[in-house]
């Protein structure tokens, strides 16, 4: 439990290693009972980036999930949700994420918002622990792989987490087609 290996990545629980997770994710996994089913794994923090990470840990994109921050607003009310797309796909959000928000036009939240709303570092920004009002539209792919690469609130670590935990989180709503394939 807790202890995965993806590349050259190799976890410890993380009830084993709580000080490499931002205090929002730690609180999270702790109230959902998942420190012993989610794994986290110290880096350099320079290699944060997904594209360096997928690099410099031989990992495939399909190993790798983003979690982008959008907001809209409808009638003067801002709607925020986070998305969980694989790397190798982005989140459609001007058309998916725009429809399940319902609002006329989404954009993606500031970072300087994203960072102090969510009290994870730029970079990091994970699904769990996330604001409890903001939805989490989990792309199906996601949910469907046995385990994922992502941020752990904090740049200097990242979090392998099976597709269905992040799936049954308490936001989390799986969306079929949420992302599209990145075309080269």
């Amino acid at each position: 439990m807790g202890r995965f290996t993806l590349g050259t990545l190799s976890t410890a629980p993380v009830s084993d290693r709580p000080d490499l997770v931002a205090p929002p994710v730690l609180a999270a996994l702790e109230s959902l009972g998942l420190t012993d089913a989610v794994g986290v794994v110290e880096i350099d923090a320079a290699l944060s980036d997904t594209a360096a990470t997928q690099e410099a840990y031989d990992l495939v994109g399909d190993d790798l999930a983003n979690c982008v921050v959008v907001a809209g607003k409808r009638e003067g009310q801002e709607r925020v949700a986070a998305c969980v797309v694989l790397a190798t796909t982005r989140a459609d959000i001007n058309t998916v994420v725009r429809k399940r928000l319902d609002v006329r036009k989404t954009s993606f939240l500031p970072m300087d918002r994203a960072v102090e709303e969510s009290g994870m570092e730029y970079g990091g920004i994970t699904p769990i622990g996330l604001p409890t009002d903001w939805p989490v539209l989990v792309d199906s792919r996601v949910a469907e792989r046995p385990v994922v690469v992502v941020g752990s609130g904090v740049r200097r670590s990242k979090l392998l987490v099976p597709g269905s935990v992040l799936a049954g989180l308490p936001a989390a709503e799986v969306v079929e087609g949420l992302a599209r394939p990145i075309e080269s």
